[in-house]
């Protein structure tokens, strides 16, 4: 794992404009911080997701096309907490769905806290953890030939520029089999106003966890950035439907990075391209999906209409 963080920060520092990956974000620190992030007033992501798992979990049941006596795999990509998908989970145990769940995750530390909290609000559940990267397990799982339900929730495709969204779609396709779903929760486009404060809270949260990023850096890599010397910028541009977190140097200053062996020189106002939150609306994904083997099945939308579950079928 240090000899990917330590590639991949490498790979980001030395592109012109640099960047540096989102899914390192997460770590025992990042992943509390998150948390925290998910329940603030201006993060409405987590709540507007959470409204359709509460108020709509019949609804979402009855997409997935299978009977309660009839065996299926549930695979959560990038579990996390799991604070939405135990209300559906409840509900499945409830009405004796024959089911195994599994949530795949990067971090270690989210999966053992989710299983601990899994053990105790649904003894009866099987719970079968998996970390590491998704393909590899669903390569894995796929050899058994069971059928699948396939969640990726928050609005996590939304990290991706629209074609590593086709490809990683496609990728996942390639992991199933005719019939398999897929429930890509996505967020929808909408005005500045809304958006922006989720990614700029006023209790400077989201900065901490943008930041956490450079900490890891510097305790796993032997770096030295000075956190007083960068702070968190979001922008989003509502056109396009795209919002961007960044880091930026506050001043002129190089940084090292021992485990690379490199030193990196920042401009002022120099900025690290750490995210994107994609928005979206029919037509892009149908455009992701374009050249996939999903088909769009059904589309489930929050009350305030800020948020949508789309349900894709292999063909």
């Amino acid at each position: 794992m240090k000899e990917t963080f330590k590639k991949e920060v490498k790979q980001g520092l030395d592109e012109n404009p640099k960047t540096l990956p989102s899914k390192y974000f997460y770590d025992k620190k990042g992943d509390a911080l998150f948390v925290e992030i998910m329940n603030l007033p201006e993060y409405y992501l987590t709540r507007s997701e959470l409204d359709i798992f509460q108020n709509q979990t019949q609804q979402l049941i009855n997409t997935f096309g299978i009977k309660p006596d009839n065996y299926f795999e549930l695979i959560e990509l990038g579990a996390g907490d799991g604070l939405k998908t135990k209300e559906l989970l409840k509900t499945l145990d409830a009405q004796n769905y024959n089911f195994d769940f599994f949530p795949i995750d990067i971090s270690l530390n989210a999966l053992t806290l989710l299983e601990k909290d899994l053990n105790k609000e649904i003894p009866n559940l099987s719970v079968k953890s998996q970390q590491g990267d998704y393909f590899k397990v669903l390569d894995s799982l796929k050899k058994k030939e069971k059928p699948k339900v396939i969640l990726l929730l928050g609005s996590n495709i939304g990290n991706m520029t629209d074609e590593q969204a086709a490809e990683f779609i496609y990728n996942l396709g390639a992991n199933l089999l005719p019939g398999d779903k897929l429930l890509i929760g996505v967020d929808l486009i909408k005005s500045e106003d809304i958006v922006l404060p989720a990614y700029n809270d006023s209790k400077g949260i989201t900065a901490k966890f943008n930041m956490n990023l450079l900490t890891r850096i510097n305790n796993e890599l032997g770096g030295n950035f000075n956190l007083n010397n960068f702070k968190h910028l979001p922008e989003y541009n509502e056109k396009e439907g795209i919002a961007k977190s960044f880091i930026v140097s506050t001043t002129n200053q190089t940084v090292e990075i021992k485990a690379i062996g490199k030193s990196y020189h920042f401009n002022e106002g120099e900025k690290i391209h750490t995210e994107i939150s994609r928005k979206y609306n029919d037509e892009i994904i149908e455009k992701i999906i374009a050249n996939t083997d999903f088909n769009l099945e059904n589309k489930i939308i929050d009350s305030k209409e800020y948020f949508a579950d789309y349900i894709l079928t292999i063909k």
